[in-house]
């Protein structure tokens, strides 16, 4: 009995005040709002933080890089100092190829020249021989006619006759085959000569033999 009045007396009491209920429902529903809410925004702040945790690389991966980097750094300084040696290298090879192709061209009658030397030699010994008869004085000048116009020939090549006597004794220069003594030289001087020498422009193709003076 005492229920059922109860009862009967909320039910009154909604009806007279049907407001109240309906404002009960309202939080209750915002409340469950907030709380979907709340949870929402955590489930995506943690879904944000494992994101970034993935994206985010560990510290074996940074080392890892780190080293990976220093490796190709060292390999392009390699790759940068043998393309310097090689750039060096080949400079040089070309220098050296413009030195020989000079040098060739600026000494190229170098071996004529030393198979004609002989001849000049015989001329030389052949014109220090006196002449008595008439043919012999002119077979003998026009021996010299022919030894005169080899040197000239030779000489606008660049043939030059290397100084022997009276010079100081050069080892570049002579070749000392004897040792004499002569008052009227100083000591290490050239007193004779047995062979002349000669230069092709500033090389020297056969140096003079002489006798030095003790």
């Amino acid at each position: 009995m005492t229920v059922e009045k109860n009862d009967s007396i909320k039910e009154e009491a909604n009806k007279q005040h049907p407001e109240s209920t309906e404002h009960t429902e309202e939080e209750k529903s915002a409340e469950l709002t907030k709380e979907e809410t709340a949870e929402t925004i955590f489930a995506e702040e943690q879904t944000e933080g494992q994101a970034v945790n993935e994206k985010s690389p560990s510290q074996e991966q940074l080392r890892a890089l780190e080293k990976s980097n220093a490796e190709l750094e060292k390999k392009l300084q390699e790759a940068g100092n043998r393309y310097l040696r090689l750039q060096a290298d080949f400079e040089n090879f070309k220098r050296r190829t413009r030195l020989d192709a000079a040098a060739s061209e600026k000494y190229r009658a170098q071996e004529l020249i030393l198979n004609i030397l002989p001849a000049i030699d015989n001329f030389e010994r052949a014109l220090q021989t006196e002449a008595n008869e008439d043919q012999a004085k002119a077979l003998k000048q026009g021996m010299e006619m022919v030894y005169r116009g080899l040197l000239d020939a030779l000489e606008k090549e660049g043939l030059q006759v290397i100084e022997a006597v009276g010079k100081e004794f050069d080892p570049h220069l002579h070749h000392a085959v004897m040792q004499g003594q002569d008052e009227n030289f100083a000591s290490n001087i050239v007193i004779e000569e047995f062979q002349k020498g000669y230069m092709l422009k500033d090389r020297v193709i056969r140096p003079s033999m002489v006798k030095v003076n003790q």
